[in-house]
């Protein structure tokens, strides 16, 4: 399956933990949304894990499951900026 995740995170802490978790999962395609090939089984441990990160009462974390046919509708306006490898931004 092909999954969008996209956080809102209040402390500064949890953002770079739920960062960094989804990092080994996924591919960071803007500074809070990654997206992604990944099977159900994993799916679900990583679901475990961020429900385990997060702040229930204050945070947002939202899981957007893409059918093969969404995929490739996909569009991208502008390059921006992309990520480097430890995570930060660079224009």
């Amino acid at each position: 399956m092909y999954i969008l995740v996209c956080y809102d995170i209040v402390t500064n802490s949890r953002r770079t933990k739920l960062m960094k978790t989804l990092k080994s999962y996924l591919e960071r395609v803007q500074k809070s949304v990654f997206e992604g090939e990944i099977t159900a089984a994993r799916c679900q441990t990583l679901q475990n894990r961020i429900g385990s990160i997060i702040d229930h009462e204050i945070d947002t974390v939202r899981i957007y499951f893409l059918c093969k046919g969404c995929r490739h509708r996909i569009e991208i306006i502008g390059t921006g900026a992309i990520p480097d490898p430890e995570g930060d931004w660079v224009v």
